[in-house]
């Protein structure tokens, strides 16, 4: 499964066949919180009881999730066993690059972190170095745990194609375009040491992290419920932005769609990294905020947070009008291309949000075709480090196909 396949897309589905071919959508199901108890994953699955209960006791049987031995009642009719994520079942490790640094952590299913760690970048950038210290970042975390870990997935904080997995336009770190990212993290990951208990062979996967987070929003935050999902962030540096359609991602035709940050609302506005003016890029980061306010960021501390401080600081409000307005404008653009159901904002364009509701929501319903009556919920994100969510999805994704898989090569 691809990171674009969504599992437990809404919808009503044909009675599929009994056996092991039901592990992944019952999986996906507990995986996602769909289906908290037993009785919820039959009626989901559209099988019998006792068909429900194997499926359920094979994936227990794998580690992968617990079955409450004693039902859950308080309600009409037989009492239903609880489903839930197994605490002490494998973790797969997430990573994250950022402008500034990486954010790395160990992610079990359900969309469940442990402590992320937070490093700086190494002093040089290249493509081999820098994802040589990302691997070798993840590598520590499973050696030290005593959970099983079963692979590897980076979120990049630029296009990835598919299905190649090259990096296009990595201006952060001025990698050449075309860099073979998913090639080369794959053999950092290959020789890192993830301890006795890793699976071998080692699974690795990378994609942009914009595209990630709406996964992990879609699946575990805001954007649950919704068919079409957009999703536009802000993070340390620059905009991002990625669609969810009926569960799955919409990349493109080679993994690029949903390049939002280079959309102009100003033609006269900022230098953007790409060349151009004006771009949602340049016009609502952090930089952006903070130009907008005529003040300098303390380049001893992340921007990110500082520009998030700022945003919430009522001495600012007239840039962060500044800033909502541009920001309003490309989301009206982005809403009359794409009709989505559901805006999820996150990273600075969250606190934005939170800082200028009513105005961010009448600038778009304003440069809106339909206007006030096709207004569409613009809510703040839910799902905390939804960068490295996302990666643990995209790590997770083989399993939830195939929770067989999880067993070492040739185990029964």
């Amino acid at each position: 499964m691809t990171a674009a396949e969504g599992p437990g897309a809404p919808g009503r589905r044909a009675a599929p066949d009994r056996g092991r071919t039901l592990l992944g959508p019952a999986l996906a199901l507990v995986h996602t919180g769909q289906a908290p108890t037993r009785s919820v994953l039959t009626g989901a699955l559209e099988v019998t009881r006792a068909t429900a209960g194997a499926v359920s006791a094979e994936l227990e049987a794998l580690g992968l999730i617990t079955v409450d031995s004693s039902p859950a009642g308080g309600g009409r009719g037989r009492p239903s066993h609880r489903l839930s994520i197994d605490p002490a079942g494998p973790v797969v490790t997430a990573a994250q690059l950022h402008a500034d640094g990486i954010s790395v952590a160990l992610a079990g299913l359900g969309g469940q972190l442990e402590p992320p760690v937070h490093l700086p970048l190494p002093a040089a950038t290249d493509p081999v170095r820098l994802l040589r210290a990302v691997a070798e970042a993840g590598a520590a975390l499973a050696r030290a745990s005593s959970r099983r870990c079963l692979g590897a997935a980076l979120a990049l904080p630029n296009p990835v194609t598919e299905p190649d997995g090259t990096a296009l336009a990595a201006l952060q770190f001025a990698w050449p375009s075309g860099t073979p990212v998913a090639d080369l993290y794959a053999e950092e990951v290959r020789k890192a040491d993830h301890g006795p208990r890793a699976l071998d062979p080692f699974p690795s996967a990378v994609a942009n992290d914009a595209n990630l987070a709406a996964l992990a929003e879609h699946r575990h935050g805001a954007g649950r419920g919704a068919r079409h999902v957009l999703l536009v962030t802000s993070g340390h540096r620059g905009v991002g932005g990625a669609l969810v359609i009926d569960g799955r991602l919409h990349t493109g035709s080679a993994g690029l769609a949903l390049e939002v940050g280079h959309l102009t609302v100003d033609p006269q506005g900022r230098r953007c990294i790409c060349g151009n003016r004006g771009c949602l890029n340049s016009e609502t980061d952090p930089e952006a905020l903070f130009a907008a306010a005529g003040r300098t960021p303390d380049p001893e501390r992340p921007l990110l947070a500082q520009a998030r401080g700022l945003a919430a600081d009522p001495s600012a409000l007239d840039a962060v009008h500044h800033v909502v307005d541009r920001l309003g404008q490309g989301l009206a653009g982005l809403v009359n291309i794409l009709n989505p159901d559901r805006i999820v904002l996150s990273g600075l364009h969250l606190d934005l949000l939170a800082a200028a509701p009513e105005r961010l929501a009448s600038v778009v319903a304003e440069r809106c075709l339909w206007g006030r009556s096709g207004r569409v919920p613009i809510v703040p994100a839910e799902v905390t480090h939804a960068g490295l969510v996302g990666a643990a999805e995209l790590a997770w994704a083989p399993y939830l196909q195939d929770p067989q898989s999880v067993l070492p090569t040739g185990g029964a």
